[in-house]
């Protein structure tokens, strides 16, 4: 075998042994990420259990409070947890917005109650 082939399998042994690295560190994750992985399953487990009513608007509702509940958990974390000075801002301003935007939800549905 040529010093060329050797170079190559060495190449790609190191590229493989790099790239494996790379994932193994990426599914490392600390607490919080750890939280926010459990809040997104938990929200998608909830939508996805949800009965739908039938009625069109009745049922963007209950979803998009429910996304906007998820959101807020996902952003208390990140508020609380987080580095990133404008990451921290954006969550604050998805926290206030989403509980504004929740009790209007609410109250649409309390209104249109079936």
């Amino acid at each position: 075998m040529n010093s060329i082939h050797v170079f190559r399998k060495l190449g790609l042994i190191a590229i493989a042994g790099a790239l494996s690295a790379a994932a193994a560190f990426a599914q490392s994750s600390n607490p919080a990420s750890e939280q926010l992985k459990k809040s997104m399953d938990a929200g998608m487990r909830s939508m996805q259990g949800m009965k739908l009513s039938g009625d069109t608007d009745m049922d963007f509702a209950m979803m998009m409070k429910m996304h906007h509940q998820q959101a807020l958990e996902m952003a208390k974390v990140q508020v609380q947890q987080g580095k990133s000075a404008p990451l921290k801002t954006m969550a604050q301003k998805i926290i206030d917005d989403q509980t504004k935007e929740i009790a209007q939800l609410d109250a649409w549905m309390q209104q249109h109650h079936r």
